[in-house]
């Protein structure tokens, strides 16, 4: 994922949040094709020709929350979000031109705009990372994963995913902490995306969508092991983990077949074992050809929350979540990448961390389906948060 070359410069910004109202899907799709960016109809991407005069756009990067995905696909949004500073969802144009806010780099490994302050306002106190509070205990946690085998027993849900938030207190500039997860080994998607007063940070591997070429793909991230010689193991011969995974898959080709302009999915990669920090995850990749007119809108209505994060069947795996999760999924669960002239690519926002005016925070969960164990569950969380709060601490910045 990457935007144009050379000289580059902000152009416009566009924001929105849940007590905005409207349909944000709709919203940001007009905001960026009035700033000159064709996605009323993203499947001729292969054909389209890329502007190169001074103040024509080159790009744009969006973030989409997990409960702006919910309103677009119509399900419940969940309790409120820790982070109340972060838009719902935020997209930024970049101009070709040398005048104006230089951005630090225009890549999935930086895009994060030059103009945006940080959430310290870039204080010139040394960043200091206060220790990390759970939203909910271990039990709190294993009592949801035991509450949602519940809902699969009942048959409301076939799977659902379960995610914890934690946050920790800082002085200081975030940014460089937060630019610190884009080191992460397998981080696709890293980056940092920075507004007024708030800030992401990406560490993620997976692919929400991607339209290249004529083609439109996801690849969903379903199942983890530690990344040892035993662990690649287990991971490939559990018959849980591949159920789980598999089901996710039948989601995400549903969730394409019903995009308007898709023509026949197919699944051309299926439980490929991939690593993640420390963590063997396991990946498919599914596609679709683009035979008519798709637009941007009716793309993350189809997409928007991502099926690996959400569960079977999506809207019903949604109301369970609601019911189970102590606060909101803010910035994690949602959607980051870059809109270009030729492509669009979207990561999942797994993996991700955000910093509002004097707080750091972190998300982490799993699938869970009948045959889950609460205890392992709670351990696959917080092997997952682990190698972002050693990333985001003072001493790890520090040594950086």
């Amino acid at each position: 994922m990457s935007s144009g070359q050379g000289g580059h410069r902000l152009s416009s910004t566009f924001q929105w949040s849940l007590t905005d109202g409207g349909d944000p899907a709709e919203l940001v799709a007009e905001f960026l094709s009035s700033a000159g960016l064709r996605v009323r109809n993203l499947g001729r991407t292969a054909t389209q020709v890329h502007p190169t005069g001074d103040g024509t756009p080159c790009g744009a990067a969006l973030y989409v929350s997990a409960a702006a995905g919910s309103v677009m696909a119509g399900g419940a949004v969940g309790p409120p979000t820790p982070s109340p500073a972060l838009p719902d969802v935020y997209a930024v144009v970049l101009a070709h031109g040398s005048s104006g806010p230089e951005p630090a780099g225009a890549s999935a490994s930086a895009l994060r705009p030059g103009a945006t302050p940080s959430p310290a306002a870039l204080s010139s106190r040394p960043f200091s990372l206060e220790p990390w509070a759970d939203s909910w205990t271990a039990d709190d946690h294993a009592r949801a994963v035991a509450l949602a085998r519940e809902a699969i027993a009942r048959g409301d849900i076939y799977q659902v995913n379960v995610v914890g938030h934690a946050s920790a207190a800082y002085t200081g500039d975030p940014i460089p902490a937060l630019s610190r997860l884009a080191r992460l080994a397998g981080a696709r998607y890293g980056g940092v995306l920075a507004g007024d007063g708030w800030a992401i940070g990406c560490a993620s591997p997976e692919t929400l969508v991607e339209v290249r070429d004529g083609r439109v793909i996801t690849r969903p991230i379903k199942g983890t092991r530690p990344a040892t010689p035993a662990g690649r193991h287990e991971l490939l011969t559990s018959a849980k983990e591949r159920a789980e995974h598999i089901m996710i898959v039948d989601l995400e080709r549903n969730d394409l077949s019903r995009l308007p302009g898709a023509g026949p999915v197919r699944v051309d990669q299926l439980f490929a074992v991939r690593e993640w920090s420390g963590l063997w995850q396991a990946e498919s990749v599914v596609s679709a050809p683009l035979d008519g007119d798709v637009d941007l809108a009716s793309l993350l209505r189809a997409v928007c929350p991502g099926g690996s994060v959400t569960g079977a069947p999506k809207l019903a795996a949604l109301d369970e979540i609601a019911r189970l999760e102590p606060v909101g999924r803010g910035a994690s669960m949602g959607a980051l990448g870059w809109i270009g002239h030729d492509h669009l690519d979207l990561g999942l926002t797994i993996r991700t961390a955000a910093a509002d005016g004097d707080h750091l925070h972190v998300w982490a969960g799993g699938g869970i389906t009948w045959d889950s164990d609460p205890a392992a569950e709670v351990a696959e969380a917080a092997a997952k948060a682990g190698p972002l709060r050693a990333a985001l601490s003072s001493s790890a910045v520090t040594a950086g």
